[in-house]
């Protein structure tokens, strides 16, 4: 349990999953620190950028966030926040995402999601910080052995883009940090002269994310991409909206029931509750633990086009163009073990993602700019 002086950690919490994360860690009574290098993100009022100054007015009270601008590549500023505020747990979100651009820019890829995770590890270790929770994603999965994806899956055989690598990368970074404390423990004074007082009782929880859209049912928060979106459903409410004129299926001939690619989508609301379930998980000193978060459905690109229309009550105009690099033709998970193991189910289905979309980018046709 965390004490009344403790911060929850959450780098990226700016963002989309990010900011949807501290709202649902604020109803639960957390303290809340975000960074964010607002890369992605839009700054507003009062100090604090405009997504979290509207979490705050959705959880009401006299709640308050800690907010630093800061890029986890500057290890010292990271260094002077925690020894500024007392961490207990971390809910690592901060990463490039795109697969797209993965593919044009590796190099950004893994400087960012990799050197950036490894400064945050360092400094966590140098404070004796052990609590922490990893976005990871599907894509580390690669083309999958069966369908659905169950967590005992081999991962890294058959990843398609450097954004997969880089999540596949940071995960066995953990689970090598995670095996060399424990035969530390296991070993000890057998091993090398070290001091036992500073072996590190890690508590990790990966979470391999499925796709998460929709938004806050009030319309207040959601996915607000800088620049195109590199993602279906954001880029789809674009088009309805009129700020895009078309969107672009890419390929209709995979082995699927209409062609078009299957994913599982998850409400991200349903998604944030997930990090709750993992932060109390932590609390139960788990070790070292890996959950797929998903619905453990499978909607084709089509399946959500017609959800988008249903909600926004439009035809969508969209053209099929070639397959995109990278893609795989299916990928849904079984969520079994995160209901389990977290007591977690994701509740909200297709329909519900969409309307809870198109709300957020018809309320905010330019996301959060004024």
């Amino acid at each position: 349990m965390a004490d009344s002086t403790s911060y929850v950690l959450v780098t990226g919490g700016a963002g989309y999953i990010g900011s949807h994360t501290v709202l649902e860690l604020l109803k639960e009574g957390y303290n809340i620190l975000v960074v964010d290098n607002m890369s992605n993100s839009t700054k507003g009022t009062k100090d604090l950028p405009e997504s979290l100054h509207r979490v705050l007015q959705l959880v009401g009270g006299n709640k308050k966030i800690l907010f630093y601008e800061l890029d986890l590549l500057d290890e010292e500023a990271l260094r002077n926040i925690f020894k500024k505020h007392k961490i207990q747990y971390v809910i690592h979100c901060a990463a490039k995402k795109a697969v797209g651009e993965s593919m044009e820019q590796p190099l950004l890829y893994y400087r960012i999601n990799i050197m950036g995770t490894l400064n945050l590890l360092h400094v966590m270790e140098e404070f004796k910080v052990n609590n922490f929770i990893f976005s990871s994603s599907t894509t580390v999965y690669g083309a999958p052995e069966k369908l659905p994806m169950e967590e005992t899956q081999p991962v890294g055989r058959s990843i398609a883009n450097p954004y997969g690598r880089t999540k596949y990368t940071v995960e066995m970074i953990l689970k090598d940090i995670f095996a060399s404390t424990e035969h530390l423990k296991r070993d000890y004074p057998r091993t090398w002269p070290f001091d036992k007082n500073q072996i590190i009782d890690w508590n990790m929880v990966i979470l391999r994310y499925f796709n998460p859209i929709g938004a806050h049912e009030s319309g207040q928060i959601g996915e607000n991409p800088l620049g195109p979106p590199n993602c279906l459903v954001p880029y789809a409410t674009q088009v309805a909206i009129g700020k895009r004129d078309e969107l672009k299926v890419f390929g209709d001939d995979y082995e699927t029931h209409d062609g078009t690619g299957v994913r599982d989508y998850i409400h991200v609301v349903d998604l944030a509750v997930g990090h709750v379930a993992a932060l109390k998980k932590l609390d139960e000193k788990c070790g070292f633990k890996v959950y797929n978060l998903g619905t453990g459905n499978g909607y084709s690109v089509l399946d959500v086009i017609k959800s988008l229309e249903k909600a926004c009550g439009k035809k969508l105009k969209y053209s099929i163009v070639g397959r995109r690099s990278g893609d795989i033709a299916a990928a849904y998970c079984d969520p079994g073990l995160a209901e389990r193991e977290l007591g977690w189910k994701a509740v909200r289905d297709l329909d519900k993602m969409c309307e809870d979309h198109w709300r957020w980018q018809a309320q905010n046709p330019n996301g959060y700019e004024v």
